[in-house]
């Protein structure tokens, strides 16, 4: 009843700033999709919002290599507009922190490295690549990208701008149809639709 006279409780609030994040990571993720969907017309399979047999996570985005030598895990990140993406000390921001702002989203870097090692393990095939994504959506991130060192390597963290071009650039082998389609049938078998 107090929600029809106007007040609104502090719980109210939180709902609503939840409800907000998840609305800002579906545009997000959607615009990751449109952004991608280029890519498949240069040979790679691309696949979104899946889920791990047995896991609760939701991967945003998979991509098998044109070579069929590579999956991608990638995460899509609506962060705040105006603010860079910054690496400092070896953790990424969202705003410097040396300049007095900045919130740290190291963690959410380190979670898309701990989806990928699953990944990677679900797929059990050696000799392919799983490289961890962040797409960073709002905040600008320099040129190029950013490096995040996490425990057993690094996370790529990319500017929606830049990420299709990035990837057609890792491509350093020829495209093999039939390799990147058998690596694709093993994704379908270890990752499905999220529900």
């Amino acid at each position: 009843m107090l929600w029809l006279c106007g007040v609104r409780t502090p719980g109210m609030r939180r709902a609503d700033a939840v409800a907000d994040r998840w609305k800002r990571g579906a545009a997000g993720e959607a615009a990751t999709a449109r952004l991608l969907a280029p890519l498949s017309r240069a040979g790679w399979h691309v696949r979104h919002d899946l889920q791990l047999r047995g896991r609760r996570f939701n991967v945003d985005h998979v991509l098998v290599s044109p070579c069929g030598t590579a999956v991608v895990v990638a995460d899509t990140k609506s962060w705040h507009r105006g603010q860079p993406t910054v690496l400092v000390d070896g953790r990424v921001h969202c705003g410097d922190p040396r300049r007095g702002r900045g919130d740290d989203r190291h963690d959410q870097v380190e979670a898309v490295a701990r989806y990928a090692r699953l990944v990677e393990a679900a797929l059990d095939l050696p000799g392919v690549a799983v490289v961890p994504l962040v797409i960073v959506h709002g905040a600008p991130v320099v040129p190029g990208g950013l490096e995040a060192p996490v425990p057993g390597g690094t996370v790529w963290v990319l500017g929606a701008g830049e990420v299709v071009r990035r990837l057609r650039e890792a491509v350093q082998t020829l495209p093999d149809r039939h390799r990147a389609q058998a690596l694709d049938a093993r994704v379908k078998a270890v990752l499905s639709p999220y529900r």
